[in-house]
């Protein structure tokens, strides 16, 4: 099977927006269920994560086939999913919102980061979190969970559509996170939802400016034509960026 990545460009323009951003512009398209619920990144600070998904889905274990090695089995789903992920993507794990179970931990999670995934989001625990977060590699989960998978879940298949977070994510769409949440762009709409978060980013910088400045909320947020004019002239200037 081939997965597609975005454009070195698409990636580089999402990188210059924010979840807030993103949102808004896909509730002017009419999508309103966007955000991930439950999540929050182990690690604070890094740069925003975005990349297409790549899906995981687990359903209840049961004891008679999810037991202690059960990870040696060469048809363990969740393992082939791990070497089946492809550079470029966003790792989603459908994990029904247990957070109390361990979807992933350090030793998988550093593989699919040398395989050069961008990132996890899974809407369950992760266990090893201190070793998790000591690198770089955005991992958003509902917090740290010690029992292994397969003490609760079982992985059912992958690169399918999955629900994470109260969200459904396809594979392909594209995983956008930051410190505050994570969103779930359909492929289709990408590059114009991209653009236009991206526009809206450097619209805001201005209008906070402006506010920073002792102008009244009347008239800038949201801004009338006079203050379009200004910003328009500071885009021309170079002033606003």
């Amino acid at each position: 099977m081939q997965y597609q990545d975005i454009s070195t460009d698409l990636r580089a323009t999402f990188m210059k927006c924010s979840a807030a951003s993103i949102s808004t512009q896909l509730i002017r398209r009419g999508l309103r269920n966007v955000a991930v619920r439950g999540v929050r990144p182990l690690k604070a600070g890094l740069p925003p994560m975005v990349g297409p998904a790549f899906t995981m889905r687990y359903v209840p274990a049961r004891e008679d086939i999810d037991a202690y090695g059960s990870g040696g089995d060469p048809t363990n789903v969740q393992r082939l999913a791990v070497e089946a992920s492809p550079a470029g993507h966003v790792f989603v794990a459908d994990c029904r919102g247990a957070a109390d179970i361990a979807g992933i931990g350090s030793i998988l999670a550093r593989r699919l980061m040398l395989r050069g995934l961008k990132g996890v989001v899974l809407d369950g625990g992760v266990r090893d979190t201190t070793s998790v977060a000591q690198s770089d590699f955005p991992v958003y989960c509902a917090g740290p969970a010690v029992p292994p998978n397969y003490a609760g879940h079982h992985a059912a298949d992958m690169n399918v559509v999955v629900a994470c977070g109260g969200v459904a994510v396809y594979p392909g769409d594209i995983v956008f996170g930051d410190d505050e949440a994570v969103v779930v762009v359909p492929r289709h709409l990408a590059e114009e939802v991209a653009a236009d978060a991206a526009e809206m980013e450097r619209r805001e910088r201005f209008l906070y400016q402006e506010i920073e400045n002792g102008r009244s909320i009347k008239g800038v947020y949201p801004p009338d034509e006079d203050t379009m004019r200004r910003y328009r002239e500071a885009i021309d200037s170079g002033a606003a960026t």
